[in-house]
């Protein structure tokens, strides 16, 4: 029997965890396994395979795949025109959703609707999103229609088609798809800011400006911080749909990113090996890219 001397708390040893929860998180974590880690392992090792079609045999070729990215002149479009993406479209889309967020957490009139018509973007299915900006920016569409009608016929042109406006247009598109989005998101998180303290700052005669950045930011500042690895991710490996529909890459590699470079590497062109080393190296920017997020935004709080 254990002695506990006077004046002391009894140390009491921590509870294994049940078995039976154990299994419970079993089908959970073999599903996990089997498509997540699993297509991983497959990526990196086929990256080392000459693999033309995917019914065609394959040979190990080591890392010649890796080297022939280096050399190809594609991958480096692809890679600037991803770069530019980022640049743009992150630190533009997080402040102006976080304003957003901010606005409508003051409930204005009609703040019901607005949330609405901001979160309408993630509802509507990506061929219909494509439509509507094919019918908006074709040479024919309503923008070149609207800028003939005010007298502008100079500032006419194929904006899908123009190597000078094809990223861009695919850049406008990614900003119209996640602002809204974002701003709901975010607005949910602004909810756990109590009211007193706001009326504490408009007493001591902050605006909303310095309300915004200098109360809300630093309080849902690691909200902000998940919302922008998320939007990075979302940017980085997800554009492929858009530039298919829209642009196809074009004109020329004008609007190739890397994730759609990977896809016409392995569906267009059937080079499979090829595919996956390019998708390794968009793999490793990703997760590069993540921890560099990460650690810049948790570094002050």
């Amino acid at each position: 029997m254990t002695r506990v001397m006077p004046g002391t708390t009894p140390s009491v040893r921590p509870s294994r965890p049940d078995r039976g929860l154990t299994i419970l998180g079993m089908p959970a974590l073999v599903w996990y396994l089997f498509f997540m880690i699993a297509p991983i392992i497959a990526m990196f090792g086929i990256s080392f395979l000459r693999w033309p079609k995917i019914i065609a045999p394959s040979e190990v070729i080591g890392f010649d795949n890796y080297a022939a990215l280096v050399q190809d002149p594609t991958f480096w479009a692809a890679a600037g025109n991803t770069a530019v993406q980022l640049i743009v479209v992150i630190p533009v889309m997080i402040p102006l959703a976080f304003m957003l967020a901010y606005y409508l957490q003051q409930s204005p009139r009609g703040h019901q609707f607005l949330s609405i018509i901001f979160f309408t973007p993630g509802l509507i299915s990506l061929s219909v999103k494509a439509m509507m900006f094919f019918a908006i920016l074709a040479p024919n569409g309503a923008l070149n229609g609207f800028l003939s009608g005010i007298g502008a016929d100079a500032a006419t042109t194929a904006w899908l088609a123009d190597p000078k406006t094809a990223l861009a247009c695919i850049i406008v598109i990614d900003l119209w798809n996640g602002i809204g989005y974002t701003a709901i998101l975010m607005n949910a998180r602004l909810a756990g800011v109590p009211r007193e303290v706001y009326e504490a700052a408009a007493l001591d005669g902050a605006g909303h400006w310095k309300m915004m950045w200098r109360i809300a930011y630093p309080i849902t500042k690691d909200y902000v911080g998940t919302m922008v690895m998320l939007q990075f991710i979302w940017t980085l490996f997800n554009s492929a749909p858009v530039v298919l529909l829209l642009t196809q890459g074009g004109p020329g590699t004008a609007s190739t990113t890397l994730s759609y470079f990977v896809y016409d590497l392995a569906f267009q062109s059937s080079q499979v090996g090829y595919s996956q080393a390019a998708s390794v190296v968009l793999f490793l920017v990703g997760l590069v890219g993540m921890l560099v997020i990460r650690r810049t935004i948790r570094a002050n709080y």
